[in-house]
């Protein structure tokens, strides 16, 4: 489901909202097989250009779908983020892809449309879907043999707009002129090859301008900026930096990093030369123009993991955790004090190796040390049992919203 403000689960209730899952489940199978996607011969005959219902079809839902993720997105309604783009292992897919055609061109189905014919009780659906559910089976049972091939070539969320590095509605545009240009051809091919000679309806024409309306909507609208995203989400998560709701002690923070129950994400903000005069052991460093990076990664992070910014004092690290929380990164907390503090708390007794001194400008190190030690230095990774602590723990960790998907596979 599409992730909107509110899901599903927040607007109908428990198990209320699987009715709705349902129901879009039989609408889906039920607009293949009106499509005709049930009958091998009609799916087959694409490959012979004698019937292209299959491209025109599915490029409709394509383009359909592509149009309003991105207008719904530019408008704020939808946060693209949340929507679940199959990551990109360009070898693998592009092998995987010659065998399902292939596969396709034989049988006449692919494993969706194998289950919409075995739905209406046709044998070849039904002998086809139990051959995807044993080829399924079977890769499950070798993909150890081949594993370090199949996962190669990885590119992670890759789209055209980092293909061609160019803009949202630019690409979208080009799609929709592409997709109107195929459903053309697709035409000519059918009435030439296919010997077709039913005429097309008008209203085709109506459509085709509407696709490009939407999309032409979608570049004059663009995609939200960071900024654009903080604004919208501001009233809500303004407070919690006002209250130092997510500003935490160095102790707890120490007490997650030894908690083999969580996963714990350290990321330091701070300029190179400072990190690696002293950085807290484990932690990442990524500059602050370079966060945009990691926020793939992170929505990635399983329901156990928590998200620590750090800079040497809290101004960057609160930009920071403003800019993750606007790309919809859950979890995330501010070391409070920054490193100052982690080196005022579990630097004390290293005399001869850190010393405080009196630092100019913001943000700043207050510390200076003997040379640089990145994390070799003691208190890099303290233990815990030399300190005692007192604090109040701030973290509490959130449910994550899984990336919402979709198709036929």
């Amino acid at each position: 489901m599409a992730p909107f403000p509110l899901n599903l689960v927040q607007l109908l209730g428990s198990p209320q909202y699987f009715i709705v899952y349902l129901f879009i489940g039989f609408a889906f199978g039920a607009v293949l097989e009106l499509a005709g996607f049930a009958v091998s011969s009609k799916l087959a005959a694409q490959f012979y250009f004698k019937d292209l219902t299959v491209l025109k079809v599915m490029f409709t839902a394509i383009i359909t779908a592509m149009a309003l993720i991105f207008l719904t997105s530019g408008l704020g309604i939808l946060d693209y983020n949340l929507v679940y783009v199959n990551e990109t292992y360009l070898i693998p897919g592009i092998v995987g892809g010659l065998i399902m055609g292939a596969g396709f061109i034989l049988g006449g189905f692919c494993p969706g449309t194998s289950l919409v014919s075995a739905a209406t009780l046709k044998i070849d659906g039904i002998v086809f879907a139990l051959g995807a559910f044993f080829g399924i089976f079977l890769f499950g049972e070798t993909v150890s043999t081949f594993e370090t091939w199949w996962n190669s070539t990885y590119m992670g969320r890759f789209t055209l707009m980092e293909l061609f590095n160019t803009e949202t509605g630019v690409v979208v545009l080009a799609v929709m002129i592409m997709a109107l240009l195929a459903f053309a051809g697709a035409e000519l091919a059918e009435r030439y090859v296919g010997k077709k000679t039913e005429k097309q309806p008008r209203w085709r024409y109506g459509a085709a301008g509407g696709g490009i309306a939407l999309a032409v909507a979608v570049l004059i609208v663009g995609q939200p900026t960071n900024a654009d995203k903080w604004n919208a989400i501001a009233s809500v998560n303004q407070p919690k930096l006002d209250e130092r709701a997510v500003f935490v002690h160095p102790g707890e923070v120490l007490q997650y990093m030894n908690d083999r129950k969580i996963v714990t994400m350290l990321v330091d903000v701070r300029s190179e030369a400072d990190y690696n005069l002293f950085h807290i052991r484990d932690a990442r460093h990524v500059p602050m123009d370079e966060l945009n990076s990691i926020v793939e990664e992170f929505h990635a992070l399983p329901d156990n993991a928590v998200v620590f910014v750090m800079s040497n004092d809290e101004e960057a690290a609160t930009a920071a955790w403003r800019y993750l929380v606007a790309e919809s990164v859950v979890n995330v907390y501010i070391l409070e004090g920054g490193v100052n503090n982690w080196l005022a708390t579990f630097g004390e007794g290293e005399a001869e190796t850190v010393s405080a001194i009196d630092s100019t400008g913001t943000d700043a190190l207050k510390y200076s040390f003997a040379m640089a030690y990145g994390d070799q230095h003691p208190a890099a990774s303290p233990h815990a049992d030399r300190f005692e602590l007192t604090f109040d723990p701030h973290v509490v960790l959130t449910l994550k919203r899984g990336p919402a998907s979709g198709g036929c596979g």
